[in-house]
């Protein structure tokens, strides 16, 4: 029998939602402050998934300026329907105002639209349902029209919304408020129209170690809906912290094209202890019917790292190499800016074979669109790599990569002038202070920086070329500081290339010869 690895999309990539389109899927996921934003996923297995792009991959789709660390895109539908794609979220201010709307597309992987913003939206996690009829509803979570009975207590709202017109209309129902009202934060609702019923199904819990997934179901749209007596479907908060999947909720059913049923999900792998670099990563799991409810995975009910596969063609894509030689025209999709760029601060043409980072004034330790490539961690233990020219020409001019999950909480591995002399230089930063774990002088214009991580413990090293060997900086630095559960958010590790001339402005930069991450024992 064949099998699979669960995550099938290890690091982060939180909030999945997938479609299938005769014989092929597709999936999207959150991306909160990074830029280009939703990325988009084809697979013709549900395991094995290449990316197509990203959804708002435009400055006139997505303005994330100032927008604070975990706010921004939140919880994307993906939909179909005559011919058209359909994707809906939520950008969430650094007020923590929630703003809905859709973007639309031919073809998944683009050209998307400009966005459709809808008035009187309120809430999250926002769904569209294309009902049998022809009409299309609406639905997301709110606070209950008659005030809240607990912290976090919401509402799960419906409503028609004319696409053409691009706005909600006639009245809005409440459809269900949670199995348990000790679930709270009900969130994430998508409805499906499965034999004669109508299920919604959504996360309670909060997205924390109590995140959860529960059903109703109603022979009408609106309502009213029953909830499933064996709520929740699909949770891990029983199974203790020492359970090595956690924080399991936000779920999609899917049928596959013989008729097989699968749900997508989110949930953490821990790593040291109870924390999770990685942030919120894709899982998928079975699930059967019985009595017109969804069992998931029967007979263990839970999440497994190894699964027997999808009764689906096993289809691999070219996988991309471990190293980037920034050889192409074009950004390989895996790279990301921090907010949506501004400035001509990189280039891939300047230095053909190289990218060439401008030095910004922005810095990484602040909320703003510095000069940051970067890409996601998506291992427990990896080596990442880069080779680096740079001559640092003003003091505090500095360069590097840098190890992030967020303003506050991160590694930067930099060539920096210091006092007048260039220093190569390991900065911690923990919830906004700074300490230097690390400093030698450097004198050459030219390094091949090094971090290897083994779980939590991260070591940096460097060298001058190839054919030297490498010397170690600082090892088994304490990398539980790219934790959500030290840091915080919603987010998970980064990795990537970084240069700031700290606060001034500057003509210098650093051409990255290429950068290099990889799985390892």
């Amino acid at each position: 029998m064949r099998t699979f690895r669960n995550p099938v999309l290890p690091g982060f990539y939180p909030d999945p939602s997938a479609i299938r389109v005769g014989e092929d899927y597709y999936l999207v996921t959150s991306s909160f402050e990074f830029f280009p934003g939703v990325p988009i996923f084809h697979s013709r297995d549900m395991v094995n998934w290449r990316q197509l792009g990203h959804v708002l991959d435009r400055p006139s789709q997505l303005n994330l300026d100032d927008t604070l660390p975990s706010m921004g895109i939140w919880a994307p539908t993906i939909r179909y329907h005559d011919g058209l794609f359909y994707m809906i979220t939520t950008y969430v201010d650094n007020d923590k105002n929630q703003h809905n709307f859709y973007v639309t597309a031919a073809d998944p992987a683009g050209d998307w639209s400009d966005p459709v913003w809808l008035e009187d939206a309120p809430g999250i996690d926002s769904s569209l349902f294309f009902d049998e009829d022809g009409k299309v509803y609406y639905t997301g979570n709110r606070v209950p029209p008659e005030g809240q009975d607990y912290p976090k207590h919401m509402d799960i709202w419906l409503q028609e919304i004319d696409l053409a017109l691009g706005k909600l209309v006639g009245p809005k129902h409440s459809i269900w408020q949670g199995a348990l009202k000790v679930a709270h934060a009900q969130e994430g609702p998508h409805i499906y129209k499965i034999g004669a019923w109508y299920y919604v199904l959504i996360a309670e819990g909060g997205t924390g170690h109590t995140h959860a997934i529960t059903i109703a179901r109603s022979r009408s749209v609106t309502g009213p809906y029953e909830g499933h007596k064996a709520n929740p479907i699909l949770t891990h908060r029983h199974l203790g912290r020492a359970y090595p999947i956690v924080n399991v909720g936000h779920g999609e059913l899917i049928e596959t094209q013989h008729g097989d049923w699968w749900m997508f999900c989110l949930a953490s792998r821990t790593c040291g202890g109870y924390y999770r670099n990685l942030g919120r990563e894709t899982f998928l799991t079975p699930v059967q019917w019985e009595n017109e409810w969804p069992v998931v995975n029967p007979g263990k009910g839970v999440l497994e790292l190894n699964s027997p596969a999808p009764d689906l063609p096993e289809t691999r894509w070219p996988q991309l190499p471990a190293r980037d030689d920034f050889d192409d025209k074009i950004l390989s999709l895996v790279w990301n800016f921090l907010r949506t760029p501004r400035g001509e601060f990189w280039s891939l043409e300047e230095r053909p074979g190289a990218l060439r980072l401008h030095l910004k004034p922005e810095q990484l330790s602040r909320v703003s669109n510095p000069s940051f490539v970067g890409r996601r961690q998506q291992h427990l233990s990896f080596r990442a790599a880069a080779d680096m020219a740079f001559k640092p020409a003003a003091e505090g001019e500095a360069a590097g990569i840098v190890l992030m999950q967020n303003a506050d909480n991160h590694f930067r591995f930099e060539l920096v002038l210091q006092e007048g002399e260039a220093v190569l230089q390991l900065t911690e930063r923990r919830g906004g202070s700074e300490q230097v774990l690390a400093s030698v002088a450097y004198l050459l214009g030219k390094v091949q920086f090094k971090v290897e991580a083994r779980g939590q413990d991260y070591s940096f090293y460097y060298r001058s070329g190839e054919a030297e060997k490498w010397i170690a900086l600082y090892e088994q630095a304490d990398g539980r500081v790219l934790s959500t559960d030290l840091a915080g958010g919603f987010t998970g590790a980064y990795i990537g290339m970084y240069g700031s001339s700290q606060g001034a402005e500057s003509a210098n930069y650093a051409d990255f010869d290429w950068f290099s991450y990889e799985e390892i024992d």
